[in-house]
């Protein structure tokens, strides 16, 4: 439940975005059920408990990773009084697509040695991989457009006066969301729209142009006073430019016949071109093949382009973490936001590798239930007790509950994608007794109504006596704690070593065995399907006894003991997909032989499995 409300704006912006409605003399922008977004905006946003969960590097520094929602964060950003200088976010766009990364089984330690020394290479067929879903990008277009409208609210509270948004997004939804920009942030404060280009093949028998741009739109805090570094990215004059300029074309602007064209270099056009896979400026470190990863170039040039050293960069739907790996390197401060476990994880990896300072932080909203939500999403049909799914009973409900009680019971539950949705309301409530329990089956004597938040019980519980006139009983379920009951921890048998034969004792940490519950289920899953799909022989995925193919990072906390303290690690390495090691942000081509050392005693340890999964084990 959150804390308190803190509100978006001393005085909200007035009136609603607008898209089925347009006055010339008077923009009033209507959403359907817009009036839920008002009464969400006058609410306030929810500021929830955030707890530390790891401190890398500096105490003081300022840097931030932050698991959560982008107008939760914003909500303890400005409960704090923190202030963001520039704002580039990349939402979903509402393309209709799921997302997922490749889960990497690694090779087995114990054998590694052995392939190193045979000179043995890796065969592609060895690399045996899966998919694990991080988030699916489909939506109602109002949902959409209501959910995107107070994020945009959100940011726009926590921005300093001078500060700048861009907006990343495509042809799927960007011409909705401008509307939404004007409305939020002024026509009078739109900069400029840019159009990324890149290059890629089509699919076969397509009957429409490439689609190879995405659009960015650029917006100002205030309409005046906001910043363009043009120095930091001016770009080179093309060869023709040079050409006619050594021509002494009239009207060029230049009369000394000494003046270097690309002394300085021009501003570049509103249209980039960057490859998708254009790599960052630190020697070995790549793309890291998440699924909406966009290029450093491009949004290094944001960053350059719109702040100042010192200044505080953010990014809250933060993906693979290259906005802030782009303003460490340019020594801005950063603050990354993402509710998805693979983005926290995949960004602190980038900056432990990169050698920044920053800390770790979570958002205890109820909204990252499992890892992110449409993992949670997709787990809920095994973790409810009894759940059949049926969509032939209506749109509010998932499916129903039988028991010998009540019979079949109507079970709804929040949509988990729509962060909007996870406080339970009245106007919720009334919908559910007005509109959808009218429609029921007359021997429904029950309905389970699933939450993840509320605002206050005891509301909820006197307009359901209030107002539900029907014979049918409502149960109201926290969903939090029937997930927290079933979340396993992962099983880990290790041994620990001391060697006090060299100047320095070192401390050695062997894992032995390693079994994850999370990781077994989603083998067995992919071999049941591709089985069953397979056209010719399926080899399938199968684990050594000892399993320690699920391991993707193991982390040693040397300074503390407290089970639930911000972890520090003393200590890394993380299995690349490819078997070898990185040992604390420094890659090697060595495979890893188990085992993970420190210089002082290792007082905790924390396993990260290959599908996001992170436990944590007193020594």
């Amino acid at each position: 439940m959150a804390i308190k409300y803190v509100p978006y704006f001393p005085s909200t912006v007035s009136g609603q975005a607008v898209l089925d409605n347009f006055v010339r003399t008077q923009r009033t922008l209507r959403y359907r059920e817009s009036d839920k977004v008002t009464e969400r905006i006058l609410r306030g946003m929810p500021l929830y408990e955030v707890t530390e969960q790891e401190r890398v590097g500096d105490e003081e520094s300022d840097n931030m990773i932050i698991h959560g929602e982008c107008v939760s964060a914003c909500a303890y950003l400005k409960d704090h009084g923190i202030k963001v200088d520039l704002v580039y976010i990349d939402p979903p766009f509402a393309s209709g697509a799921d997302y997922a990364k490749k889960v990497y089984l690694r090779r087995n330690p114990l054998v590694a040695k052995a392939i190193q020394k045979a000179e043995q290479e890796l065969e592609d067929d060895e690399l045996k991989a899966f998919e694990e879903k991080m988030y699916g990008d489909i939506w109602d277009k109002e949902k959409y457009l209501n959910w995107m409208y107070e994020n945009l609210m959100a940011i726009r509270s926590v921005m300093s006066e001078n500060a700048s948004i861009y907006v990343h997004l495509d042809w799927h939804i960007g011409h909705y969301v401008k509307i939404l920009l004007d409305e939020v942030f002024g026509e009078d404060c739109f900069i400029n729209e840019i159009v990324w280009c890149y290059n890629g093949p089509g699919s076969p028998g397509m009957k429409q142009y490439n689609r190879k741009h995405d659009t960015i739109f650029w917006y100002s805090k205030s309409s005046d006073e906001y910043i363009f570094n043009d120095t930091e990215i001016r770009v080179a004059h093309n060869s023709k430019t040079i050409e006619n300029f050594k021509r002494g074309l009239v009207g060029s602007g230049f009369i000394s016949d000494n003046y270097d064209l690309n002394q300085k270099g021009k501003i570049p056009e509103d249209w980039w071109q960057f490859a998708v896979s254009s790599r960052y400026p630190i020697d070995g470190v790549k793309r890291v093949e998440y699924a909406t990863e966009k290029p450093y170039p491009l949004v290094e040039r944001i960053v350059k382009g719109s702040s100042k050293e010192a200044m505080v960069v953010a990014d809250f739907f933060g993906g693979s973490g290259v906005t802030a790996v782009a303003a460490f390197l340019n020594k801005r401060k950063f603050i990354h936001v993402d509710v998805n476990i693979n983005s926290i994880q995949t960004a602190r990896d980038r900056l432990v590798a990169a050698k920044s300072n920053f800390s770790i932080k979570k958002i205890q909203d109820g909204v990252t239930l499992y890892r992110n939500p449409i993992q949670t999403k997709d787990a809920i049909t095994r973790i409810i007790p009894g759940l059949r799914l049926d969509s032939t009973i209506g749109s509010m409900w998932i499916g129903s509950i039988t028991d010998s009680t009540y019979g079949s019971s109507p079970v709804y539950l929040p949509d988990l994608m729509d962060s909007s949705s996870r406080v339970l309301d009245i106007v919720t409530l009334n919908r559910i007794i007005n509109d959808a329990m009218p429609q029921l089956s007359p021997n429904v004597k029950r309905v389970i109504i699933y939450y993840i938040d509320v605002i206050d019980r005891q509301e909820l519980d006197d307009f359901i006596k209030d107002n539900n006139d029907t014979v049918i009983e409502i149960e109201l379920r926290d969903l939090k704690e029937l997930l927290d009951n079933v979340i396993l921890q992962d099983e880990v048998e290790y041994t620990i070593s001391e060697d006090q034969s060299k100047m320095v004792d070192i401390f050695t940490v062997a894992i032995k065995r390693f079994y994850s519950d999370r990781v077994s289920h989603k083998i067995n899953d992919f071999n049941q399907k591709a089985m069953a799909n397979s056209k010719k022989k399926f080899t399938p995925i199968e684990m050594s006894l000892e399993g320690l193919e699920a391991i993707e990072m193991i982390s040693l906390d040397c300074t503390t003991a407290e089970l639930n303290a911000p972890w520090h690690s003393d200590s890394e390495i993380k299995i690349e997909k490819d078997s070898t090691v990185t040992i604390n942000g420094r890659k090697t081509s060595d495979f890893w032989d188990g085992t993970i050392h420190a210089d002082t005693k290792p007082l905790r340890m924390k396993i990260r499995n290959i599908c996001g999964d992170e436990t944590i084990i007193l020594l």
